[in-house]
């Protein structure tokens, strides 16, 4: 005799693998559990990016009392790292072992890497906050760029073998789900950070170091333990693989992903430049305290999630992945405009319309050309796809961060100089900051124009009949 089934336990039923997370990502081959498991590796990439981007930033500044231009090349050296994530992706698509494993050796060195950079790291921090001297910055370099090659070598292995496990249909789900355990990462392990730098010291600073350099082995192993089928046929070292050139010749023929990079280093650059601006155009110009431009990242949070939620929704009724990159763009040309309109209006409520309104369109932007870079890989070239879009979107972002805050300095100082005119001496270091704005807009409205011919091919996979993206494909 068959129970009966309450009215309730059928909603849950029905619209549970449409609202909880995770749910439309999992599938028979990946299980739920496995897939959690090995998005492991990306919390020690948000770990590695919080600490070179966050928190040692401000303490070689301020508690080491570096210079800031040391401080920012050693920053910024990780980025230079960024471009070889194709040819880390096309190496381990044609690894050679006697093994059997492809990703798995890639994921191992990125770890190592990792791991020997923030070992090291504070000796190097220690010996150049007391003398800068060419063979204290040349180990504090080292360690800096180790880390850097770590996480970019960890993530691009690390997404390949997500795109090798998951089966087609279910490949753009798993990696945006990647991408958002990445997000979480980075709060969870700047909330840490936050918490365990309180009382500050150098030996502390030592111990937070050294332990994250432990945490991200043991992590990693976790999150890769018994994750990769073993293929002796695909690492043959007798068999035949092609070049980078040659596999990327057979992959882009037709021009179609060359396209898609580009619109993503534009559109990267569109949307990134106003990173280390936001926060300061606030507090300089329409006067808000430190309380409320912090209150800025929570709305920028929460347009990046409603963004995720309206991809999700056009996704799954038909909607192509370029058009929703497009859609995106367009909605920043707009936010944009409500923050260089902010200053003349004096309207703090505006300003933080502006900055929702860009999380809302950087979600749908990026979502649309993760879909589509992913849609476009297969089995073979899996890892040189998602080399490449990772390569152009960490390159833009490093290139986009220098030249924010490059150009908002050098008009701010022209424009006092009075080269622009009387009318825009008098508004001084604003000028700065809306120059950039303009820039970005610009470089929306380009990316708009690149991305039309991909919008009307036949090749945007998303309107497919039976095609579809769960909202459960973006926690949140």
């Amino acid at each position: 005799m068959s129970k009966r089934v309450s009215p309730a336990v059928r909603l849950l039923m029905s619209t549970g693998t449409r609202f909880l997370p995770f749910a439309d990502a999992a599938t028979p081959e990946l299980p739920l559990g496995r897939l959690l498991r090995l998005s492991l590796f990306q919390v020690t990439v948000g770990m590695a990016t919080v600490l070179l981007m966050g928190t040692l930033n401000r303490v070689m500044i301020v508690e080491l009392t570096m210079p800031a231009s040391i401080v920012a090349a050693m920053v910024a050296l990780p980025v230079l790292f960024a471009p070889f994530r194709a040819l880390i992706g096309h190496k381990s698509d044609t690894h050679r072992s006697y093994l059997g494993w492809r990703r798995l050796p890639y994921i191992w060195l990125g770890s190592l890497l990792q791991f020997g950079g923030l070992s090291v790291m504070p000796l190097a921090l220690m010996v150049l906050g007391r003398s800068i001297e060419d063979g204290a910055l040349f180990l504090c370099a080292v360690t800096f760029l180790l880390t850097g090659a770590g996480l970019h070598t960890t993530q691009t292995a690390g997404l390949a073998l997500a795109n090798d496990l998951a089966p087609p249909e279910a490949r753009p789900r798993v990696v945006a789900l990647l991408y958002v355990m990445l997000l979480l990462g980075m709060v969870v392990s700047a909330l840490a950070y936050s918490f365990a730098l309180q009382d500050f010291s150098n030996v502390l600073l030592i111990r937070v170091l050294q332990a994250s350099a432990v945490l991200t082995v043991v992590i990693n192993v976790i999150a890769v333990w018994k994750q990769e089928v073993r293929n002796k046929v695909l690492t043959d070292p007798t068999r035949e693989r092609p070049t980078f050139r040659e596999s990327w010749k057979a992959f882009a023929t037709g021009g179609q992903y060359t396209r898609l990079l580009i619109v993503v280093g534009l559109g990267t650059l569109g949307f990134t430049m106003q990173d280390i601006l936001l926060e300061p155009y606030g507090a300089q110009i329409l006067g808000l305290s430190v309380s409320a431009t912090t209150l800025l990242s929570a709305l920028w949070a929460g347009g990046t999630l409603a963004g995720f939620a309206l991809a999700a929704r056009w996704l799954s009724r038909g909607m192509g992945p370029y058009r929703l990159a497009a859609i995106g763009s367009v909605v920043g040309v707009f936010a944009f405009a409500c923050v260089i309109f902010a200053a003349p209006l004096e309207s703090a409520t505006v300003f933080r319309v502006g900055a929702g309104f860009i999380g809302l369109g950087g979600g749908l932007f990026v979502l649309g050309t993760l879909t589509a870079a992913m849609d476009s890989a297969d089995s073979e070239h899996g890892g040189l796809a998602l080399g490449a879009w990772g390569a152009v979107q960490a390159t833009a972002t490093g290139v986009a961060v220098a030249l924010g805050g490059a150009i908002r300095d050098g008009v701010s100082a022209l424009a006092g100089q009075g080269v622009f005119g009387e009318v825009l001496q008098s508004q001084g270091i604003s000028v700065g900051y809306g120059f950039v704005y303009v820039i970005e807009i610009g470089l929306l409205i380009v990316t708009l124009v690149v991305i039309g011919p991909l919008v009307r091919s036949k090749r945007d996979i998303g309107s497919q009949p039976g095609r579809r993206l769960g909202l459960s494909d973006i926690p949140g």
